[in-house]
Formats: structure tokens, sequence, C-alpha cells
């Protein structure tokens, strides 16, 4: 019970770091002079001290909304699969439940845009929409696909049971859904080519169109939000798709984890410099294979006797 909770602080505290780190390194790549990974931490700080306003349309939701935002996420956190085996893990956490808990984040995040009365907050919120219709499928295909090829519909118990006895003869399966969660990874991220989180050309934005009106602690905690659920995607894609290393001990099994999330936060920059943001419609397209390689995970899974 220790390991778990000093785990799950350990995620809370590195989460606005690696998505410092992926600025960094995108800077780094593209031959600009790279900002610390720890920079997140310091406007996180100077956004806390800052005073709150309000547009003069909006309402109560504004106020109470990024605590709403942020409390289904916060909540995510504590039912992550274990980093190391003999660690206690929540015993109900499915593809339903993380993907239902992220997605009353994502509501919040769109009634927020909504509350402001701004034509932009109209339009992030509608095209967040329009993302979240489709990554939420794929979503529960590929962890639910996962999960079977674990043997178990709980994440954690099948993160286990992947790393102790790895289902070889599924190895197509698995494939597939690492493929169709990485792309998901991406585009519930706001990351290019679904979203650019650097932008500031408003028709282009997503995300940081519904935030537009936010200011103060608000904004803090959307943008802390927002570091936890990249972590929350990376840490379900290291457990379940990377698994290996968490049969050591404690401290070998959590540095491990620890490189496995540099690893992802490197591979996420690699593709943001390399690739161009997708128009919108052609988002449906990228977001369409996801769905029907975790569709394909699963059908295969059952054509290979996994049912039995």
């Amino acid at each position: 019970m220790t390991q778990y909770i000093l785990t799950t602080l350990f995620i809370f505290i590195i989460a606005p770091f690696l998505t410092g780190l992926i600025k960094s390194i995108k800077m780094f790549l593209l031959f600009k002079r790279p900002v610390s990974p720890f920079q997140p931490y310091l406007d996180l700080k100077k956004l806390f001290s800052k005073e709150i306003i309000y547009s003069k349309e909006a309402s109560s939701i504004s106020r109470i909304a990024p605590f709403l935002i942020l409390s289904p996420i916060v909540l995510v956190v504590f039912l992550l699969p274990p980093i190391f085996s003999g660690s206690f893990y929540i015993s109900f956490m499915d593809a339903f439940t993380i993907t239902g808990l992220l997605s009353l984040s994502a509501f919040f995040l769109m009634l927020i845009g909504l509350d402001s009365a701004s034509s932009f907050g109209g339009i992030g919120s509608s095209r967040e929409a329009f993302v979240s219709a489709l990554v939420e499928p794929a979503m529960i295909l590929t962890i639910f696909s996962v999960s079977l090829i674990g043997g178990n519909i709980n994440i954690g118990a099948s993160a286990l049971n992947l790393v102790n006895h790895f289902p070889v003869e599924h190895s197509a399966s698995f494939i597939l859904a690492g493929i169709s969660f990485f792309i998901l990874l991406i585009a519930e991220n706001g990351r290019i080519p679904v979203d650019n989180p650097d932008t500031h050309l408003e028709l282009t934005m997503i995300h940081e169109t519904m935030i537009l009106e936010a200011t103060g602690s608000n904004l803090a905690l959307i943008e802390l939000a927002g570091s936890f659920k990249f972590i929350i995607f990376a840490s379900i894609f290291v457990t379940l798709f990377i698994p290996f290393g968490a049969d050591l001990c404690w401290c070998l099994a959590a540095i491990i984890f620890i490189l496995k999330l540099l690893l992802v936060s490197l591979a996420v920059a690699l593709v943001e410099v390399n690739g161009a943001k997708l128009r919108l419609f052609k988002v449906p397209n990228l977001l369409g294979i996801a769905i029907i390689f975790g569709f394909l995970s699963l059908v295969t899974f059952y054509i290979l006797g996994g049912a039995q």
C-alpha cells in the first residue's frame, strides 16, 4: 500500500515535467534554444498567484468547471495499473470506467468553452465534441482488446498477466491494439497532427480555444488536468503495451517505468516535429484508423481462439 501511495504521488509530481520535456525536445530538434523541462512548474506557480477574471456573460459554471475538469482525471490516476508485481491496485478499472471518466472531464471542458459566450470558445467546444465522438469508441475497443489478451477485464490485473505470461500467439492482435492506442494518445492530448498545443491561431485550435477566457488559478487547474491526462495515457501505454520490468523489485521497476515514460515523451516529440497538423475534416481519417485497428485487434483475438 505504501508503494502504491508513493507511486501515485510520483505520477502527480512528474506529470508537468513530461509536458515540459516534450516541448524542450521539440525546440532542440527544431534548432531552437530549448526551454527548461521544469518550465511548466514555474508557469503553474505564476498562474496560481494571479487574479481570476471572469467574462461578463460567464455563469457559475466557469467558477466550478475547472475543478470538475480536474477531478475525474485525478480519480483515473488512482486507478492506473501497477508498475510492479505485488503492488496494490484498484480492481474495477476497465475500458468503460477510464473512457467514461475521461469523457466526463472533456464534457466539462467543452462546457467552460461554451459558458464564456465567446465565438472561439464555441468553435473549440464543437471541435472537441467532434474529436471525442471518434476517440471514445476506439478507446473502448482498444483497451477491451488488450484486456482480453491479458486474460482479465481489469487493466491492472491484465497488465500483470502480460508481464508474467505474454501470449505470443496473440502478438498480431497486441500490435494492432498498441498502434491504435498510440494514435489515441496523440489525439486525446491535443498533439500534432490532430491539434497544435503551441499555436496562437484561434481558427486552427481545438483545446486552447476552449480555455481562452480562463485566467489565474482556473487556467492553472486546466493546464494541470492536461498534464495529468498525458501521463495517464503514457502510463497505460507503457504498462499494457511495453510490459517488461514490472516483475523486478520495486526500485528497478520504478526506474524502468520512468525510462519508458521518457521514451513515450520522445516518441510524441518526434511525431510532432516530423508531422504537420491535419485539416479538421481529415482528422476522422486518422481516428478511423484507430477504430479499425482496435476492431481488428478484437477480431484477430477471437479468430486465433482467444475466447476458448
